[in-house]
């Protein structure tokens, strides 16, 4: 079975590392500090060599080549058609990141922390509105031209007018950013802004801005932009592969948060439409390295010759992230979705067990939340601090808010509960969407038809029998496979009935929760608020969770949001990992220990093997 981990969305991991105007230890008025983090705790102090799980010694060359297993903003897993990839427009290149510069990146072995690259300091006003960062002489594009204070102030402006809507929903409380000279860049916050926001902003790219003089921005493009990043870009075929070369003479490649990284001299991704075929296109060592996200592949094809020869390698490493939401989700602007029990009498016709069972062979468990496999998840009854914040809303929201989550219903496992399929009967009566002639009609009075949209048919195999199912119900239900980039444009005009997808967020949230919950994400063309949530109890209670000043009320704060979500049965829960199962052609070496909060699991701190690249090749 396919996983979506590799949904798993990396404007998230920018957007969930977080700042706190209530920090004390950043708040610190006319002190500078060389990093920040979400309750002012850092691990590294201003003098530090380098990240701890980094490998300085780790050698320079080789290739590391994959297929994509995360994305960002407008990127796509099966194709490319733009080298834009911040706007909405097109679909954006795997690795575009590795191009560019950010102000500061995150520490993988903190939560929550972040630390200079293309600035080298940090000051903080009292009350946490107004950032002043100094810019390190050094920084330079790939032309040899200076990388200033400018250029980072148009770069955030321009972001906040024309990027992607995860990136200008995410910025709507920077109220401006400018230059006071070549190496000063000041960025003011709205008041009560997100805890993340600061840091989501630390993490976006750099741009030329003289560069843009003559170009426009906010349009998909196969033109090369200027980076100053590690890599620039390479060869490529719109929809095949595209390659990145290390920058040999790179301005960062000394600094303490770049020691042991970014070691190939070349980082290609390969782009297949169907995932059978990129297996295949793996054991033929078309490309070198695979985190395996379909669990039927890894339970009964990892058989090939050179894996029983010992040239193929299997790691099982754990994934303590929390795992995020995953499953079909439910477009509530159509008008048959609107009533939570048709939505709930949809997921009681999902058999989770018996698909876990018969088609993923045993290898998932259940999500239930949005916070997933992290502390931030409901668990029994409300807490006095939850209680405390739900209580203003009682009468407002289902009255489950206040006892037990919802859970969704543990089935029979046969795959055609019937106690459950009649409770979904139930359900869908009690909302008046009753039989007739043989068929399910809406409360509207039309026939009960549901479209599965979808871009990759491994995942048909998870519908049918759902569908199936369904079709118990009087539902007349349908899968659509269409091509990636109409997917991407109907999800961004939310012109579907249920759609997969996942998405997660840091042990930090704030800010980051907007795009995805929000009344205003909800009427927000391309963001990720699929199932149209627009709820003013859900809107205050993210607004409590980006004012909680300490950790422990962050997180009683997201517990009572997530009760209120769940009560919502947006979607219909699918499952998830807590592990990353890789596979790669032993020409390669990693740290022995990868730090807990990566975002990607190779290829920034692995390197090429010259020994074992020297034998894989001589066989």
């Amino acid at each position: 079975m396919a996983q979506l981990n590799r949904r798993h969305v990396l404007g998230l991991g920018l957007g969930a590392i977080a700042a706190s105007r209530f920090s004390p230890a950043l708040a610190q008025g006319s002190s500078e500090a060389h990093g920040m983090s979400a309750f002012g705790d850092l691990k590294y102090p201003a003098d530090f060599p380098h990240f701890d799980y980094a490998n300085v010694k780790a050698p320079k060359g080789g290739t590391f080549s994959t297929i994509p297993s995360v994305k960002a903003f407008n990127q796509s897993f099966q194709t490319f058609n733009s080298l834009n990839a911040y706007v909405l427009k097109g679909d954006g290149a795997q690795g575009m990141g590795l191009t560019f510069t950010t102000l500061m990146v995150r520490a993988a072995d903190e939560p929550d922390a972040m630390y200079g690259l293309a600035v080298k300091s940090v000051q903080i006003s009292a009350d946490g509105l107004v950032y002043r960062f100094t810019m390190r002489p050094e920084a330079r594009f790939h032309d040899g031209s200076k990388l200033t204070a400018h250029d980072a102030a148009w770069s955030l402006t321009t972001l906040k007018a024309k990027g992607h809507p995860i990136i200008t929903q995410q910025m709507r409380d920077v109220v401006k950013a400018e230059a006071s000279d070549d190496a000063t860049l000041v960025v003011t916050f709205a008041e009560r802004r997100g805890r993340d926001v600061p840091l989501f902003v630390a993490g976006l790219p750099i741009f030329s801005k003289a560069y843009y003089a003559k170009r426009e921005f906010d349009e998909s493009t196969l033109d090369t932009p200027l980076g100053s990043g590690p890599y620039k870009v390479g060869r490529f075929e719109v929809g095949r592969f595209i390659e990145f070369n290390r920058v040999k003479d790179w301005w960062g490649a000394d600094l303490p948060v770049c020691r042991g990284h970014y070691n190939f001299d070349t980082v290609r991704f390969d782009f297949y439409r169907d995932r059978d075929v990129a297996f295949e296109g793996f054991t033929g060592r078309n490309y070198l390295f695979r985190e395996e996200f379909t669990s039927r592949i890894w339970s009964t094809r990892y058989d090939f010759p050179a894996i029983k020869e010992g040239r193929v390698k299997q790691e099982i490493i754990p994934d303590d992230r929390p795992s995020g939401a995953q499953g079909w989700f439910i477009n509530t602007r159509r008008a048959k979705f609107q009533d939570s029990r048709v939505r709930e009498a949809l997921g009681n016709a999902f058999d989770f067990e018996w698909t876990n069972k018969t088609v993923m062979y045993g290898s998932y468990e259940r999500t239930v939340s949005p916070f997933q496999n992290s502390d931030l998840m409901a668990v029994g009854a409300p807490s006095p601090e939850e209680l405390a914040l739900l209580e203003p809303f009682r009468g407002k929201v289902p009255a489950e808010v206040f006892d037990h989550p919802y859970m969704p219903p543990v089935s029979d496992g046969s795959g055609q509960d019937r106690t459950l399929l009649r409770k979904a009967i139930q359900l869908l009566n009690e909302a008046g969407c009753v039989m007739k002639n043989g068929k399910r009609m809406t409360a509207q009075g039309e026939p009960f038809k549901i479209e599965f949209l979808l871009d990759e048919p491994n995942f048909q195999a998870h519908h049918m029998p759902y569908i199936k199912n369904l079709g118990t119900l009087g539902i007349e239900a349908n899968l659509r496979l269409v091509d990636p980039v109409q997917e991407q444009a109907r999800r961004n005009d939310f012109d579907f009935d249920m759609t997969i997808e996942r998405f997660g967020f840091s042990t930090v949230p704030g800010d980051s929760l907007r795009p995805f919950f929000t009344s205003q994400a909800a009427a927000t063309k391309g963001s990720k608020n699929l199932s149209g949530i627009a709820d003013p109890v859900v809107d205050a209670l993210i607004e409590q969770v980006i004012a909680a000043e300490s950790r422990a009320k962050l997180v009683f704060a997201a517990r009572a949001l997530d009760r209120v979500i769940r009560a919502g049965r947006y979607w219909v829960p699918q499952w998830y990992s807590n592990k990353h199962r890789l596979a790669y052609w032993d020409v390669f070496g990693h740290p022995a220990q990868l730090p807990k909060y990566l975002d990607t699991v190779a290829p920034d701190l692995w390197w090429a093997a010259a020994d074992k690249t020297a034998t894989e090749q001589a066989k």
